[in-house]
């Protein structure tokens, strides 16, 4: 067994909702044998009510509160896979909790392509309530402008998921960290 290096960090996944945060998150753990946290089931099993009923009850703001809270709590942790929710970026303190604990992946993809994939999802109802109150396509070419530049400011590495499977953007992931000078990623990631 290989002795463990010193210069891990977790590993934050960002970008919007669909982009495969949770699925990329999950085999990327499994792969450095990391645990994995979803932010957002995270904080729906410790409040106890789902974000859509946060959200209809307290507003944004006080999801944004509660989101935060959770990072807090997830930063303290090491070594860690983290999908965090669409609108963690909105939150500067949120950025800085995430870049002094570890690196940051922005998640990236087309507005169809995520139009498509919340279409197929069973939990967007309840993990994802409108931004906008536009139809959902109008709603994400919106959201995506008004969030790409934090995305982007955030990031130490962008990652697309346009039309490519999950292992395949794992090992780009990987691939870019250890240009990072993560060797950790050489060390312990199964491909």
């Amino acid at each position: 067994m290989n002795p463990e290096p010193d210069n891990l960090e977790n590993i934050f996944l960002i970008g919007y909702r669909c982009t495969g945060k949770s699925s990329v998150g999950r085999l990327l753990g499994m792969k450095l044998d990391w645990p994995f946290i979803d932010t957002d089931p995270l904080l729906v099993s410790e409040s106890g009510i789902s974000i859509k009923e946060i959200v209809e009850k307290h507003g944004w703001e006080t999801f944004r509160r509660m989101e935060h809270a959770i990072v807090n709590q997830v930063c303290i942790l090491d070594r860690r896979v983290v999908a965090t929710g669409g609108g963690v970026v909105i939150d500067s303190a949120n950025v800085n909790l995430m870049r002094n604990n570890g690196k940051i992946v922005w998640l990236k993809a087309r507005p169809e392509t995520i139009e498509s994939r919340m279409a197929l999802d069973q939990g967007t109802d309840a993990f994802r309530p409108s931004l906008t109150n536009k139809d959902p396509f109008s709603e994400i070419e919106q959201t995506l402008l008004e969030r790409e530049p934090l995305y982007r400011q955030a990031m130490d590495v962008c990652v697309e998921t346009d039309e490519r499977g999950i292992d395949v953007i794992c090992n780009e992931i990987a691939q870019k960290l250890v240009k990072l000078g993560i060797d950790g990623f050489k060390i312990g990631f199964r491909d």
